[in-house]
């Protein structure tokens, strides 16, 4: 260890790994962010309060921890047992930001009058939370409003899937689930909910995608609720042309962003 790196007993070490749970996240409002990508977003929004990094890491993203330093974050060199334990990851980056929590009220997504939203009703998988949030960001979406009991976005892994991406879309979190309906109703949305047996072919939807719309996404393991997929404006299918069953949360909200994206931009 360097001399002038501080180790995994350091009080603000200790206090930066109990960001890995859940409850220490809600209580302080902070988390972490580990990887190049994920730290630079950060940067560029002015969320981080203090950059951990290793010696390989300082080599290795030099440019990255001085430019942090030049903004005035707080960068703290870490022995590599330190970073070890801040990260999740098998081969751990050694770069990892403890940064404020971004998710803001759904208010704040409507107030801004979104054409496009991805809604993802209950989603428990962290990897898919951020892979869909990737997604969004890609086709420019307005926001992604995690509905009902979903995963927290700032769950590490799901930080990660993010890639960075967390950083630039607004993320809210709407626990009531017919509230959130009633929010994106009441703002002049057209909610779509993707089913299997939706009377709106996909490939048929380039009117209804001119709108400002809302993509409901189904829970991983049984998919959207049908008291919620009753309540969206269409139920709109995606044509499976060959012998799959059904695709994946992330496939299918890929293909229907995509959708929303290429009639909005061509407009």
């Amino acid at each position: 260890m360097s001399a002038d790196s501080i180790d995994w007993r350091n009080p603000r070490i200790v206090s930066a790994v109990k960001l890995h749970r859940s409850p220490v996240r809600r209580k302080t409002g902070l988390f972490l962010a580990e990887g190049a990508n994920s730290v630079a977003a950060a940067l560029d929004t002015d969320r981080i309060e203090e950059l951990f990094y290793s010696s390989k890491a300082a080599e290795r993203e030099h440019a990255l921890v001085a430019g942090a330093a030049a903004q005035g974050v707080r960068t703290t060199l870490v022995s590599d047992r330190a970073a070890e334990m801040l990260g999740e990851t098998v081969t751990p980056p050694g770069l990892i930001a403890v940064c404020r929590q971004v998710d803001v009220p759904l208010s704040e997504v409507l107030d801004a009058a979104p054409r496009m939203l991805a809604v993802p009703v209950e989603i428990a998988d962290p990897g898919n939370a951020g892979t869909l949030i990737r997604v969004a960001d890609a086709v420019g979406a307005d926001g992604v409003v995690l509905a009902g009991d979903s995963v927290d976005p700032h769950n590490g892994k799901c930080v990660r899937a993010c890639a960075g991406s967390l950083f630039h879309v607004p993320v809210a979190r709407s626990r009531d689930i017919d509230a959130t309906l009633d929010a994106l109703d009441a703002a002049g949305i057209a909610i779509l909910a993707t089913t299997a047996k939706g009377e709106v072919d996909l490939d048929d939807a380039d009117q209804i995608l001119g709108g400002p719309v809302a993509w409901l996404f189904g829970n991983e393991a049984h998919g959207l609720d049908k008291a919620v997929a009753a309540r969206a404006t269409h139920r709109v299918r995606i044509p499976i042309h060959g012998r799959a069953e059904s695709l994946n949360l992330a496939a299918a909200a890929a293909i229907c962003l995509y959708a929303s994206a290429r009639v909005q931009h061509a407009r």
